[in-house]
């Protein structure tokens, strides 16, 4: 399958790092110009060096601001009026023991995981039903529909996510516009890596604390092992392409296996 996406504009968010770099790279290989957001611009700026370093002629804006307030939100569509794509991945995560958790983590978990990614399709929306023409896609995760005990917060915003993706899907209906949310498994990131020693401890070497990990923890997984944001990538960047049309209100796995239902 060849993907062009040549002419179209991708916000990504939380793109300094990880999943959101990865799909960035991805929607840039497609030959989308891309936009990465995050909050400091010495990472950014770092991010972006190695986009064009896998990409070399990718076509990158980086714009610093902080997404979990409304301020931020103003400031990236100061920057960026308009886009073709938007990919909501940023997001925060932890382990807490439930009866632990503060209203105020509440809040930021809520703040910084759902309204970021609503106050930016707010935005973004409109514009790209006018258009007819949008892709819309909020990353979720494998602990929206089986949530841990260990981060029930986390397992909270990412169920909201599903519920405002669904949402917007049925207000963007019929106008050439899909919104849809990604199902994420256990991803292999940095802050993955830290939060899986946190669980197994720090003496063990990555691939046997990553496999410790999945048995103790996510002993579900098909797949055995943490899935790479390149594989998440490579699914965001079909449900962002012209191929994609038909594929809009759902919430869409690359979970390795780990989930073994999903009710619409």
């Amino acid at each position: 399958m060849r993907i062009d996406l040549a002419g179209r504009t991708a916000v990504v968010t939380g793109s300094s790092q990880g999943i959101g770099l990865a799909v960035a790279t991805g929607l840039a290989a497609a030959g989308a110009r891309v936009v990465l957001t995050g909050r400091s611009q010495d990472r950014l700026d770092g991010a972006a060096g190695v986009l064009r370093g896998a990409e070399p002629d990718a076509d990158v804006l980086t714009v610093a601001c902080d997404l979990a307030t409304e301020a931020g939100a103003a400031e990236l569509q100061q920057a960026v009026p308009a886009t073709d794509i938007l990919v909501n991945s940023l997001g925060i995560f932890g382990s807490r023991p439930p009866l632990d958790i503060t209203d105020e983590e509440w809040r930021t978990y809520f703040d910084t995981n759902v309204l970021s990614a609503v106050r930016l399709v707010r935005r973004y929306l409109p514009g790209m039903t006018e258009r007819g023409w949008g892709r819309v896609q909020n990353i979720a995760s494998d602990s929206a529909i089986v949530i841990p005990a260990e981060m029930i917060h986390y397992g909270m915003s990412k169920t909201a996510l599903l519920a405002v993706s669904r949402g917007f899907a049925k207000e963007a209906a019929g106008t050439g516009v899909t919104v849809n949310s990604v199902i994420a498994g256990p991803t292999h990131t940095g802050g993955v890596e830290d939060f899986v020693h946190e669980l197994v401890g720090v003496d063990l070497p990555w691939d046997e604390a990553q496999r410790e990990f999945m048995r103790l923890h996510r002993p579900q997984s098909l797949l055995q092992r943490l899935i790479e944001p390149e594989e998440i990538a490579s699914l965001v960047v079909y449900l962002s392409s012209p191929q994609a049309s038909a594929t809009t209100g759902a919430a869409v796995r690359v979970d390795g296996g780990y989930i073994d239902s999903i009710v619409p």
